[in-house]
């Protein structure tokens, strides 16, 4: 079986692909700075149950540092799976810099230990964000990505180009997988379904920016992973959205978790945020064609499933700041 290299391994998506990996038969080996853009102690509840699957071997470095190149010298992987990343479109208005070090150099620093360690296999992981403001819905690969709306699109704009250049050079094989709005168990803080989760579960305010009619494709963590797993395949340079099916505005998003939780929320509005678009909605023609993929999980199942897991961690996951 194969042996990869998965950046942000205690990250959301990252933890998700390596568990799929090791449960494939894979080894896996990890990388994470393990910072606190958002409440550490969901990486760590992350990285615990990775270690404790065997087959992963945890390294805490940051990718946006080159002496990460060294410390990798002459190891042999399979493939990279680059899901380090600074997230967070209105985080990256605040500090665009650290979403151009983490999200570009760092994606550099990962492209050249494939090149020096002759790794052939690049996965990258972008974003939905990078259609900008009035993409075609459902959104193709092929809609423009050249207007950015916030410096983390940008980033990611960045980092999907050198990808490119690295293919060109060097003959690299790179999947640039464009994930649409993922949630699920043990999901980001920061993002809006665990905070709906907790805070309907707890009885706390739902704060909501703008009218609530805003919209999103979701997509569940375990689609993702899988989309992503399937995207080793050899490709040449290909861009493949993975997206949810289903499109919900947020003010009916709440109702549906009110519904799962058993619980009615205190919903309120706030001004709208100018980093955050309108709507998305993936097109995802393009991933069944070439990795044999569609999503499996509709929003009632996927959101059942984060909020059973966050009964059995309630505990604690009541506590995880959600800013």
């Amino acid at each position: 079986m194969g042996h990869y290299l998965v950046t942000g391994a205690a990250g959301f998506i990252g933890a998700r692909t390596s568990e799929v990996l090791i449960q494939d038969g894979h080894a896996v080996t990890g990388i994470d700075n393990m910072n606190d853009a958002y409440d550490v102690r969901m990486k760590e509840y992350r990285l615990r149950r990775l270690q404790a699957m065997g087959s992963f071997d945890f390294h805490k470095l940051d990718i946006s540092e080159k002496s990460v190149i060294e410390h990798f010298k002459g190891r042999a992987f399979d493939g990279v799976i680059n899901l380090a990343a600074r997230a967070g479109v209105r985080y990256s208005v605040n500090d665009p810099w650290v979403f151009v070090q983490t999200n570009m150099v760092g994606t550099l620093n990962m492209l050249e230990l494939c090149r020096r360690n002759g790794v052939k296999k690049f996965i990258l992981a972008s974003t939905s964000s990078i259609y900008g403001e009035n993409p075609p819905y459902p959104t193709p690969e092929t809609a423009s990505s050249s207007e950015p709306l916030q410096p983390y699109a940008a980033s990611k704009k960045g980092a999907e180009a050198m990808a490119h250049a690295y293919h060109h050079l060097y003959g690299m094989d790179v999947s640039v997988v464009r994930y649409f709005t993922v949630y699920g168990p043990a999901g980001r803080p920061d993002l809006a379904l665990f905070r709906f989760v907790q805070w309907i579960s707890e009885g706390r305010p739902v704060r909501i920016n703008g009218d609530g009619e805003q919209s999103r494709g979701f997509t569940y963590i375990d689609d993702i992973a899988r989309g992503t797993v399937l995207a080793l395949k050899p490709l040449g340079y290909e861009i493949v959205n993975l997206g949810g099916h289903e499109v919900i505005t947020i003010n009916n998003l709440v109702k549906l978790v009110e519904t799962v939780v058993g619980k009615k929320a205190e919903v309120i509005y706030g001004p709208p945020n100018l980093a955050d678009m309108r709507s998305n909605w993936a097109d995802v023609t393009k991933a069944g064609q070439l990795l044999g993929w569609k999503p499996e999980y509709d929003m009632r199942a996927g959101i059942e499933k984060l909020v059973e897991w966050y009964n059995a961690e309630r505990e604690w996951a009541k506590d995880i700041l959600t800013p």
